[in-house]
């Protein structure tokens, strides 16, 4: 124990002490003031509504970009202000052709989307073309490289390339681009393209959003049959065999055996018969024969209904889907919905509970609130 006397030595000496603690160093603040203004005047010079329609019927393409990030955004202001656009934006929108394309990886589809929009662009046609890039199941990150391997049409002053991240959306297709394909429709693009990640029968994602699907498939990947599969084929408006170009034999033969395998399908609802053609997007072979054929469709379906149709049953499908997202939207966000999935988590991996009397506990919970 300390005495009187050593208190008294050891106050007389606290300046002195190597113990004695000096005053620290002011830490600055962890967001720049610097920083905070210019987020600051980010936000006062946001474009109004008004203002981004207006940009967005006037073909700018800077209004029509942030107006795309407004509709990708999770903010749920920003979720708000872009439905405010897009219902403004309706009545401009509706008159493209909107082709989907699809393949396995490898097929070319970027490399052909590019061929195929320089042969439109400078046909005098506006293109928009929705490259969907797969989002990683680890770090929900995406490179959005789709500009970088369309780097002519990227530059093209015709076109507008606008790489999205999948969301783990089904079929690969980011869960907002039937609402950008509008906002392209509205700017002014007589010709939107949909390029999905390949990922097989859940391509139905991006057949439930475009008029056209076109298929791509290779001739020189061993056994062609591989390659039909029904989910897939029957879906498909036109079937193209790209690189035809390096084993022109083998094509011609591909080609033939996907034309068998589609007689064994029933007739598709449009009552088109889906062609086979062989292309190249390195040597341009067959690409002008593809966009006739799509024209073809369009004037075909037009003018038996069912172009119509089908856009209606669009429409009434993502009604249908709205109201599940935002049913899942609204469930997660009760309050203290949290605590209850955690512990009905936990109760499940006891096995206290199944997993369906689970759900149908958590889902009573959030109608009674």
């Amino acid at each position: 124990m300390m005495d009187e006397k050593d208190k008294k030595t050891y106050s007389n000496f606290e300046y002195d002490s190597a113990l004695n603690v000096q005053e620290g160093v002011v830490q600055p603040e962890q967001i720049s003031n610097f920083y905070l203004e210019k987020m600051r005047q980010r936000h006062r010079n946001e474009p109004s509504v008004e203002q981004l329609v207006d940009g967005i019927i006037h073909g700018d393409r800077v209004m029509l970009s942030r107006a795309i990030t407004l509709v990708e955004s999770s903010r749920p202001d920003h979720s708000r202000k872009a439905q405010q656009v897009i219902q403004q934006c309706l009545p401009y929108s509706g008159k493209s052709v909107r082709v989907g394309i699809t393949g396995v990886p490898g097929a070319g589809k970027s490399t052909t989307i590019e061929a195929l929009g320089k042969m439109l662009t400078a046909l005098n046609h506006k293109l928009a073309v929705l490259a969907i890039d797969p989002s990683s199941e680890r770090s929900k990150g995406s490179i959005l490289g789709d500009k970088t391997r369309m780097e002519e049409l990227s530059t093209d002053p015709n076109a507008f390339i606008r790489p999205s991240p999948s969301a783990g959306s089904l079929g690969g297709v980011a869960r907002k681009t039937r609402e950008i394909i509008l906002l392209c429709e509205a700017a002014g693009f007589d010709t939107v393209i949909v390029e999905t990640v390949g990922v097989g029968q859940s391509e139905v994602a991006a057949h439930s959003m475009v008029d056209f699907f076109l298929l791509l498939q290779l001739a020189n990947t061993g056994d062609e049959l591989q390659g039909i599969k029904r989910g897939i084929m029957e879906m498909a408006d036109m079937i193209a065999i790209n690189k035809c170009d390096i084993d022109p034999d083998r094509t011609k033969l591909a080609a033939q055996q996907f034309r068998n395998a589609l007689h064994l399908f029933p007739m598709p609802d449009s009552g088109w018969t889906v062609p086979v053609l062989p292309c190249s997007a390195y040597s341009k072979e067959g690409l002008q024969e593809i966009w006739n054929k799509i024209l073809e469709y369009v004037a075909f379906t037009k003018k038996n209904g069912f172009f119509y149709h089908k856009r209606q049953q669009q429409n009434l499908r993502i009604l249908d889907e709205t109201i599940e997202n935002t049913l899942k939207q609204q469930f997660y966000s009760t309050p203290g919905m949290d605590e209850r999935l955690e512990q009905a988590r936990q109760d499940i991996l006891d096995n206290k509970i199944s997993a369906y009397t689970a759900a149908e506990e958590l889902v009573k919970l959030r109608i009674e609130n």
